[in-house]
């Protein structure tokens, strides 16, 4: 039996929550769905430049976890990029 998920701490709510290609109509585009944790991830990393221990003790988790969250969003972010599709931006994994 799996250990149960621990709460992950993300201090950032952002205000737009859905980014798309220029010039494509929503219709015609596939989706890409970014997590609050895997963005948080992102900031903390990317944008604030913490090590990755720092980052996971902001979060609340294991460095290693940490780490499969981030390249995770690293991955969903590229995919988009390279593939051109609309990122969505959600609070919670759906189960």
């Amino acid at each position: 039996m799996p250990r149960p998920r621990l709460r992950r701490r993300v201090r950032f709510n952002p205000e737009v929550t859905y980014f798309k290609p220029a010039g494509v109509p929503l219709r015609m585009l596939e989706e890409v769905t970014l997590f609050y944790d895997e963005l948080e991830a992102l900031r903390l990393k990317n944008t604030l430049n913490l090590d990755q221990k720092e980052a996971a003790e902001k979060m609340n988790i294991s460095q290693p976890t940490f780490y499969r969250i981030l390249l995770s969003a690293r991955e969903k972010v590229t995919e988009a990029l390279v593939k051109g599709k609309a990122i969505r931006i959600e609070k919670v994994h759906s189960k």
